[in-house]
C-alpha cells in the first residue's frame, strides 16, 4: 500500500516505495538533543504537499488508498457525503456508503491469500509469567477465527448483534472480537480492569446478547476473577429485567488442564507463587484455583464448544458504513459514551496510520502495550498491524512484573522494532533510573511512539535517551476513542521533533484553533482544538444517542468537530495539547469523568455533595483529588475515607481511586449554584493564585478549604 499520489501517477502500485527518503531513513535517523528547523526540510516540505492534497481531495486521496483493500462491491455513489453544521440539519458522515466488505476478511482472508502471508506470524503472545509464551501465524488465527464465528452463528448472533467481550489480554480475546467483526455482529469490548457495575452498564446500554469472558487470570501478582466479575454484572442486569442468551467462558487460569488441544496450552503450565501461612511468596508444585462459579443453562465453555466447529465460515457482506464495534469513553455527564465506528471508513484510516506513523515494513516486529480494552488496543494491536500484515507483540503482564526491566526483556526477546507505550508507563519506569533498561540490548528498536496523553519534555528525552539510545525518533500521538486513529503526529524521519509536540496532522485532517467565539486564529495561537472535516476514521455517532453526539462533538462550535482539548500552536506550525477544556480527567492515559466518579462518592450514605478535580501526579499525569461535604451525623475519619475509595473502585474501576479526599464544610459556587472546579483545582494545587473570585457566593469557604487541604507529592 503505497502512497496515493504516487500509485496514481504510476498506476501500478510501484509508489509503496516513495519518498524513501522521507519515511524508510528513520532506521538510521539521530535526532540532536536541540532540534534544527533546518533538518529534514525537503521531507518536510514533501509532507505538506501531500498533506494539502489530502486535505483538498478527500475522496482522491483516500480512494486511492481504498484500492488496495478488497470489496465485494464497490462504491457506486458519492465516495464521501457530511455535515458537520448542527443549523444545517442532522450531523452525519458517509465514506463509501453503499460499497459492501468485511473488515475480517480484509485482515486475515486477504493476507493469507492475496499476500502469501498465512505462515507469518501474526502474534507473539507473551503471558503474565516470562516462560507463558505461545505464537499464532495468520493462518492459524483465520482458523480459529472461523470456527468461532461458526460458534457464535450456531449461538444465533446474526449481523447487527451485540457481543460484550470482558477478557485479558490473549489471543482469545483477538479470536473472539475478529469472529464478531466476521459476522457483522459489533463487538462491545469492555476492559478486564472495570467493576462489574460498568460491565452491566455496557452490556444495557448497548443489548448486548451474549457475554464473552475468562475464567480468572493474573495480572503481575494480583489475581482477577474475572468470571466471578461477570457473574456479578449478568446478575444485576438481570435484576434490571435484562438477560443475556448465554456467556461463553474460555479457561485459561486452568488452560493446563485441556492438554495440547488448545492453542495457549503450548506454553508451560501456569507456575504461580503461592501464599504461605506467613504471608511470603514461595514456589510450590500446586496451586489453589479460585473456585469458579457456574450457571447451567447460560454458562458454555469455549473449548466445548470449539469442538468440531468447522474451519470455514463465510463472511457477512458489510456496507462501508454499517457500524463494526461500539466501545465505551467517559462522557462529562457521567453516562460513559458508546462510540460507534464503522467498517470502511475505520479500515482505511487504522491501517493507513499504522503504516506511515509507525514507518511499517514488512520485517518489523511491532508492540503496542495497551489493552484491547482501550481504542489504542483496538487500532493498533488488532486492526492496524493485521491489515498490514504484521508481526505484533501480545502481553498480558504488566510493565513492573516480575521486575522493572520485564518490557525490554520483551523487546530483546522478539527484537521488537517498533515500541508504542504511554507516557505513564515511561514516567513508573523513569523512577528506577538506567540500569533497568541500560542492561538489555535494545538494539532492534528503530522507531519508538507514545499515546493516550502528551507527554512532558524530561520524560520524552529520557525515552530518547535511555530507551532508543539517542537513535530513534519518537511519534507522540494525540488521538481520541472518537477519532479512530491518530490525528496529529510526527512522521518518522520526515519531520523534525519537538518533545512535547504532537506536531503536525496526519493526511485527512483538517485542525484549526478557535477562540471563544468561534473564529479561527492563525500563526501563532492558543484556543480549542478543532477539525474542519471529515477523515475516514471519525466516529459516526454515540449508541442509541445521536443527539448526544451532536450536543457533545458539534453543537459547541456549528461546522466543526470539537475534540474537547485545548492547543497551542507555535511559530513553526507545531501542535502542542495543554489538555482537557471540558470536566474531564486523563489518568495515566485514561478518560474519567468528573461526574461519574462524583455521582459514585454521593451515593455513599455519608456524602452529601462532592467534587472531584484533577492534580499533577509524577507517574500517572492527573489523578483525583476529591472534595466531600458530608451529611449531618457523619464524622470524617480514615475510615471513611477507605469505604469511599472502595465505592470507587467497585463502581467504576481500580484506575478511578482518588488520590486524595478532602472533608469540605463547603465548595465555592457561583450565586447560581454552580460548583466553581477552577478554583477547586488551584486549592488542591495550593496555588493562592486564584484570579477573579468576585463570583463565589461565599469566599470564607475557600480559606477553609485551603486550611484543610490533604498534604500532596506534587
Amino acid at each position: 500500500m503505497g502512497l496515493p499520489e504516487e500509485r496514481g501517477r504510476s498506476g501500478s502500485g510501484s509508489g509503496s516505495q516513495v519518498e524513501a527518503g522521507a519515511w524508510s531513513h528513520a532506521r538510521s535517523w539521530s535526532p540532536p538533543p536541540e532540534v534544527s528547523r533546518s533538518a529534514h526540510v525537503s521531507s518536510l516540505q514533501r509532507y505538506r504537499q501531500l498533506h494539502r492534497r489530502s486535505v483538498e481531495e478527500p475522496r482522491e486521496f483516500w480512494g486511492d488508498i481504498a484500492k488496495e483493500f478488497y470489496w465485494k462491491t464497490p462504491c457506486s455513489g458519492p465516495f464521501l457525503k457530511y455535515n458537520f453544521d448542527v443549523t444545517k440539519g442532522k450531523i452525519f458522515i458517509e465514506w463509501m456508503k453503499g460499497a459492501t466488505t468485511n473488515i475480517c476478511y480484509n485482515v486475515l482472508d486477504r493476507i493469507v491469500h492475496e499476500k502469501k502471508l498465512g505462515d507469518k506470524i501474526a502474534f507473539y503472545w507473551e503471558g503474565n509469567e516470562p516462560e507463558e509464551t505461545t505464537q499464532i501465524t495468520y493462518r492459524e488465527l483465520l482458523v480459529q477465527v472461523c470456527q468461532f464465528s461458526n460458534v457464535l452463528r450456531k449461538q444465533g448472533i446474526r449481523k447487527g448483534d451485540r457481543v460484550a467481550i470482558y477478557m485479558p489480554m490473549i489471543p482469545k480475546l483477538l479470536v473472539a472480537m475478529l469472529a464478531c467483526a466476521r459476522l457483522g455482529a459489533l463487538h462491545s469490548i469492555v476492559f478486564a480492569g472495570f467493576s462489574a457495575e460498568s460491565l452491566c452498564e455496557r452490556i444495557l446500554d448497548s443489548g448486548c446478547s451474549l457475554l464473552i469472558t475468562t475464567d480468572a487470570f493474573y495480572r503481575g501478582e494480583k489475581l482477577v476473577n474475572l468470571k466471578e466479575l461477570a457473574d456479578e454484572a449478568l446478575e444485576k442486569c438481570r435484576e434490571k429485567g435484562f438477560s443475556v442468551r448465554c456467556c461463553i467462558v474460555v479457561k485459561h487460569l486452568r488452560r493446563s488442564e485441556l492438554g495440547t488441544g488448545d492453542c495457549s496450552s503450548q506454553s508451560p503450565p501456569v507456575k504461580r507463587p503461592c501464599p504461605d501461612v506467613q504471608g511470603k511468596l514461595k514456589e510450590k508444585p500446586k496451586c489453589i484455583w479460585p473456585q469458579i462459579s457456574w450457571n447451567e443453562g447460560i454458562d458454555l465453555w469455549w473449548h466445548e464448544l470449539m469442538q468440531g466447529a468447522g474451519d470455514e465460515c463465510e463472511p457477512e457482506w458489510c456496507d462501508a458504513e454499517d457500524p463494526l464495534f461500539i466501545l465505551y469513553t467517559s462522557g462529562s455527564t457521567g453516562k460513559p459514551k458508546g462510540v460507534v465506528h464503522t467498517v470502511g471508513g475505520y479500515m482505511l484510516y487504522v491501517a493507513t496510520t499504522f503504516k506511515y506513523v509507525f514507518d511499517f515494513h514488512a520485517e518489523d516486529v511491532f508492540w503496542c502495550t495497551a489493552d484491547i480494552g482501550w481504542i489504542t488496543g483496538h487500532s493498533y494491536v488488532t486492526y492496524g498491524p493485521l491489515a498490514n500484515g504484521a508481526t505484533s507483540v501480545l502481553f498480558e503482564g504488566i510493565p513492573t512484573y516480575p521486575d522493572v526491566s520485564r518490557l525490554w526483556s520483551i523487546v530483546d526477546k522478539y527484537k521488537v522494532t517498533k515500541f508504542y507505550t504511554a507516557p505513564t508507563a515511561i514516567r513508573l519506569l523513569m523512577k528506577y533510573g538506567d540500569e533497568p533498561v541500560t542492561k538489555h540490548s535494545r538494539a532492534s528498536l528503530q522507531v519508538l511512539g507514545t499515546v493516550g496523553e502528551p507527554i512532558n519534555p524530561e520524560a520524552w528525552l529520557w525515552y530518547h535517551r535511555v530507551v532508543g539510545g539517542e537513535r530513534c525518533p519518537i511519534v507522540d500521538t494525540f488521538w481520541q476513542t472518537e477519532t479512530g486513529g491518530h490525528m496529529l503526529t510526527p512522521l518518522p524521519g520526515a519531520i523534525p521533533l519537538k518533545p512535547g509536540s504532537a506536531t503536525f496532522p496526519f493526511f485527512g485532517v483538517a485542525p484549526a484553533i478557535l477562540n471563544e467565539s468561534g473564529e479561527e486564529l492563525e500563526g501563532e495561537a492558543e484556543g480549542y482544538l478543532v477539525f474542519k472535516q471529515p477523515w475516514p476514521g471519525i466516529m459516526r455517532t454515540v449508541y442509541g444517542n445521536h443527539e448526544r453526539f451532536e450536543t457533545t462533538y458539534f453543537k459547541k462550535f456549528p461546522g466543526y468537530y470539537v475534540t474537547g482539548d485545548g492547543c497551542r500552536r507555535d511559530q513553526d506550525g507545531y501542535y502542542w495539547i495543554t489538555g482537557r477544556i471540558d470536566d474531564m480527567l486523563n489518568v495515566s492515559g485514561h478518560l474519567l469523568s468528573t461526574a461519574e466518579v462524583e455521582s459514585a462518592l454521593v451515593e455513599h450514605r455519608a456524602v452529601a455533595e462532592a467534587a472531584v478535580v484533577s492534580h499533577p501526579h509524577p507517574v500517572k499525569g492527573e489523578c483525583l483529588y476529591c472534595f466531600v461535604t458530608l451529611c449531618e451525623g457523619y464524622t470524617f475519619s480514615p475510615t471513611l475515607t477507605e469505604e469511599l475509595k472502595k465505592q470507587i473502585r467497585e463502581k467504576i474501576g481500580p484506575i478511578a481511586t482518588p488520590d486524595y479526599i478532602q472533608n469540605a464544610s463547603g465548595l465555592p459556587k457561583t450565586r447560581s449554584g454552580k460548583i466553581m472546579r477552577r478554583v477547586l483545582r488551584k486549592i488542591a494545587q495550593n496555588d493562592h493564585d486564584l484570579g477573579d473570585t468576585s463570583t463565589v457566593a461565599d469566599p470564607s469557604v475557600i480559606s477553609q478549604l485551603f486550611s484543610h487541604r490533604c498534604l500532596t507529592t506534587q
